[in-house]
Order: C-alpha cells, then structure tokens, then sequence
C-alpha cells in the first residue's frame, strides 16, 4: 500500500470510528471495524478507488451492518460504553461528550439493522441517501423510507441535565414508590416512550396511562440517583446486591418524554455500576 494511501486512510481513521460507534453504540466493536476495513483497503488496488472517503464509508457501513445482524443472533451484546456515575452533587451539569446515551442506545436496539445504519448515516453523518442505499443494497428511494421509518420511532431529545429535570425524575420515582397515579400523570409527557431492555428482548411501552400502570420498576427504596450517559437517572439492585435495574430518564419542559431501562442481568454485568447501598433491602 503507497504512503498516500496510508496517510489518506489515518486522516479518515476518526470519522470512521465515529460512524462504527454511533451505529453499534460500542467502542470496542467500532475499533474492530475500522481494523478490518484498514484489511480491505491493504488489500484492494487501490486504482480501483474513485472516492476513497465514499468506499470507505461504504466498507465501514457494511461492516457494521454485518455486525448488527450478527447480534440479532445472540442478542447479548453489553451497554460497556454506558458512563453511570454517582450523582451526588445536584448543581454540576453533567458532560455528555461523545458517548452514545442509553435513551438512544436503546431505542436503537428496536430498530432493524438496515433503519439503524440508514438513521445514523443520514442523520447523524450527511451520508447522502444514494449511498446509504448502495451499502444497503436497495434503492436511494427505499434508504429514505427506512430513515424515516427509524426517525419515528427514535424521537429521543437529549437536553442537558439540570435540576429541574432531577426534581422531575425525583417526583416520579416518589410517585411510583407512593402509588400516585395523578401525579404520575403529571411528571409524564402523554406521549412518553418507555424501552425495557430485558433477556427476552426490548419491550416498549407507549403513553403516560400504559407507563403510569406499571412505572413500580423504578419504585424502589435501595435506588441510587446516577448519571446514565449524562442523564438523570437511578440504580437499583436486588436484597442479595445483584444490579436489579438502570433507569435513565429524558426531561422536556418539565415533563418526562421517555424512559430506557435496562434489566437484562448479562447486560447489567458489563456495565461499570456503583457500589450498592450498605443498607439494600431496607429503607435509606
């Protein structure tokens, strides 16, 4: 492979990784896909290359996309990118940074590989519809129609956290520890979306009257208030000390828009939690 080829691939080495992470929401898997696409590169003439920022992008795609569909085969990939901190200081703003927020990243695990990668090219890269469809293997006019598909069912706002989103999600947890349907009713947006994360698959919950039914998930008195990717959000664990759940909330004028909630124990395994309460199993 010539210098200018190398070179040429280093400065795209970024915006590649970006893409791999945005569509499989893994830091690890990213790395392993830019890797092999760096293989191909290695070993394609490179005379046959047009645009090497497009085939490129199109290597990475495919890649990524094979990737996806291979967990629709075993469905136990783990949230280790997902930052859960300790939210014991109510004034500090927390720091999104690049990271792929659990909302999102589980709203993503209901989409289909091929609404997923048209998604995240289009809307998070400028990926031009034609060439999402040449990756997909499908027409410009059929990229379009899975983007918009997934746009729909996403819909995840990411506002800063601040305290009026905490004294929401604190208002709603007091709620559902207290059984207070109105109030539930009233911290939650009419069109809220709620995604569980379970070991038989990703549940989704539509409405405040079906999430207000059974918000008992987070009602619990050994929950810990955290950060989950830089939102609001609350651990809690089992009488044995086992994570139970992780519970990240999205706020809009003062309203709760969705809730992700992982309870799939393997992927609760992976992630880096804190330390449960002295007291789990009795009142804090």
């Amino acid at each position: 492979m010539s210098d200018r080829l190398a070179s040429t691939f280093e400065a795209q080495r970024d915006r590649l990784r970006a893409v791999a992470h945005r569509v499989l929401g893994s830091h690890a898997d990213a790395e392993d896909v830019v890797q092999e696409a760096w293989l191909r590169l290695s070993r394609q003439d490179a005379a046959t290359i047009d645009n090497l920022e497009g085939w490129l992008t199109t290597v990475v795609g495919r890649i990524s996309l094979d990737v996806l569909r291979s967990r629709r085969a075993r469905p136990e990939g783990a949230y280790e990118e997902i930052v859960v901190e300790a939210d014991d200081d109510p004034s500090a703003d927390a720091e999104l940074a690049d990271s792929v927020g659990l909302a999102l990243l589980v709203v993503l695990e209901t989409l289909g590989p091929s609404e997923r990668l048209a998604f995240v090219l289009h809307d998070l890269f400028a990926v031009p519809f034609e060439e999402i469809g040449r990756i997909l293997g499908k027409s410009t006019a059929a990229a379009k129609m899975l983007a918009s598909r997934a746009r729909r069912k996403v819909r995840t706002p990411a506002p800063p956290t601040g305290p009026s989103q905490r004294e929401v999600v604190q208002a709603f947890l007091t709620a559902a520890r207290d059984g207070d349907f109105e109030e539930l009713l009233r911290v939650l947006d009419p069109d809220v979306r709620l995604t569980i994360d379970t070991p038989d698959g990703v549940v989704v919950v539509l409405g405040a009257t079906n999430v207000a039914a059974g918000a008992r998930f987070g009602a619990t008195n050994d929950g810990r208030r955290v950060l989950v990717g830089g939102l609001p959000g609350v651990v809690a664990w089992r009488a044995d000390g086992t994570p139970l759940s992780v519970v990240a909330f999205t706020v809009v004028d003062g309203r709760i828009v969705s809730i992700a909630a992982v309870a799939d124990p393997v992927k609760l395994a992976s992630m880096a939690l804190p330390e449960p309460p002295e007291t789990v199993g009795g009142a804090r």
